[in-house]
C-alpha cells in the first residue's frame, strides 16, 4: 500500500485551464502560490513557456527551444497567493485561445554558501519544498567538474537543466537512464551519452554533480535546475517497457495521476504531456489529450495519439502508439491527484 503523509496532491501540484482575454488576466483557484508555472496554449501552435519565482516574473524560457531566457513584461506578470496574472502576450493570453498552466509549489527560500557549509563546490540559491520533493536551484556555471547543493534532503530522481543566458539544449537527468546519458527536453531525440554532463555520477541527498559540458555547466553562465525527489503516494519517476498492443498495459504509481510526462528513450519520440483536466469521456474512465514539451503544436486528440486511463493507483494504455506504448523503453514523471492510500487510510478512487 502506498501510504503517504501527503493527503492531497493539489496542495503541491495543480493544473489550471483558462481562456485568453487579450488583456490582463488573473488566474485563481490553484490553491497556493505557484513557484514554477509551465504554460501552454491548447488551441493553436505556440511555445511552451516556463516561469519560476527564483528567476522572477516576466522571465520566460521555452522547453521546445534552445533560446536564452527572455524578459517580456506582458507574459506572466506576477505570482499571486492563489495563482498568477498574465498580460497581453499571445503565447500566454491571446483573446479566446485556450490554455493550460501546470503549477508546482516550492516556497521555502534556500541559500548555500559552499565554502561555509562544506556542501558542494558551487554556491546555490533557490526555492525548495522538502515535503513534496521539489526545488528550483539557481547557480553560476564553472565549465569544470562541480557539485551543487539542491536543498531537497533526499536524492533527486529527475533533474532538468537550462542555461539562462545562452542558446543551449535542455538536458534532463532521469534515474532510470542514469548519469552517463542526458536526454534533451527540447527535441524528440534519444539524447547523448556524455560524461561531461553529470560526471557519470548520480546525485546524492545533498548535491548533484555536473561536468564541463556547456549545456549543464557553462563557464560563468547563469544556470537554472529543477530537481525532483520521489515521494511515496505523490510523485513517481519510473520506467516501463511498451508492449505494442492495443490492449496496452497497466503501470503502477501508487496514486491517481494528475500529471504525467512520458518519453521513449530507445528511439526518437516526442515528450508527451498529459494532465487530469484535459480529458473527454470515453473508455472505462477517460481519454486524455496530449501536448508536446518539445514542440509548439496545439493539443492533439487522444484517439490519434493513444487513448488511455488514469486510475486510482496508476495508468493504463489502450493503444500501440509508438510514442507511449510501442515495443520500446519509456521513462515517465508523474504527480498525484490523490494517493492510493492516504494518511487516513482511505483509498482514492478512479475518475
Amino acid at each position: 500500500m502506498a501510504y503517504t503523509p501527503i493527503d492531497k496532491g493539489e496542495n503541491f501540484f495543480n493544473s489550471k485551464l483558462y481562456t485568453g482575454t487579450g488583456s490582463s488576466n488573473a488566474q485563481t483557484g490553484i490553491g497556493f502560490q505557484p513557484d514554477w508555472v509551465w504554460l501552454k496554449c491548447r488551441s493553436s501552435a505556440k511555445h511552451n513557456n516556463l516561469y519560476d519565482v527564483v528567476r522572477g516574473a516576466t522571465k520566460e524560457i521555452y522547453s521546445n527551444l534552445t533560446n536564452a531566457e527572455d524578459t517580456d513584461a506582458q507574459s506572466l506578470k506576477s505570482f499571486n497567493s492563489d495563482g498568477f496574472t498574465v498580460g497581453t502576450g499571445a503565447d500566454q493570453n491571446e483573446n479566446n485561445a485556450t490554455y493550460v498552466a501546470w503549477n508546482w509549489k516550492a516556497g521555502t527560500s534556500f541559500t548555500n554558501d559552499a565554502s561555509g557549509t562544506g556542501i558542494g563546490s558551487v554556491d546555490s540559491t533557490g526555492s525548495v519544498n522538502q515535503t513534496s520533493g521539489f526545488s528550483i536551484m539557481s547557480w553560476t556555471g564553472t565549465g569544470a567538474n562541480a557539485t551543487v547543493a539542491h536543498g531537497l534532503g533526499a536524492t533527486p530522481k529527475m533533474m532538468i537543466f537550462k542555461v539562462r543566458d545562452g542558446a543551449t539544449a535542455w538536458v534532463v537527468y532521469h534515474k532510470n537512464v542514469g548519469p552517463t546519458k542526458g536526454l534533451f527536453l527540447n527535441t524528440a531525440g534519444t539524447g547523448s551519452t556524455v560524461s561531461a554532463y553529470f560526471q557519470d555520477t548520480n546525485p546524492t541527498s545533498s548535491v548533484f554533480s555536473v561536468g564541463s559540458d556547456a549545456d549543464t555547466n557553462g563557464s560563468s553562465k547563469s544556470m537554472i535546475t529543477y530537481c525532483f525527489a520521489e515521494k511515496q503516494g505523490y510523485s513517481k519517476f519510473g520506467v516501463y517497457a511498451g508492449n505494442n498492443s492495443s490492449t496496452g498495459g497497466f503501470h503502477y504509481t501508487g496514486f491517481k495521476p494528475a500529471f504525467i510526462i512520458i518519453k521513449r528513450t530507445d528511439s526518437a519520440a516526442d515528450w508527451r504531456t498529459y494532465d487530469d483536466k484535459r480529458f473527454r469521456a470515453g473508455g472505462p474512465n477517460n481519454k486524455f489529450n496530449y501536448l508536446q514539451a518539445n514542440g509548439d503544436n496545439g493539443e492533439a486528440d487522444s484517439d490519434s495519439g493513444g487513448a488511455w486511463d488514469m486510475l486510482s493507483n496508476g495508468f493504463k494504455f489502450y493503444t500501440s502508439d509508438a510514442a507511449i506504448n510501442g515495443g520500446g523503453t519509456y521513462i515517465y514523471m508523474a504527480f498525484a491527484e490523490n494517493p492510493f492510500v492516504a494518511s487516513n487510510f482511505n483509498a482514492a478512487t478512479a475518475r
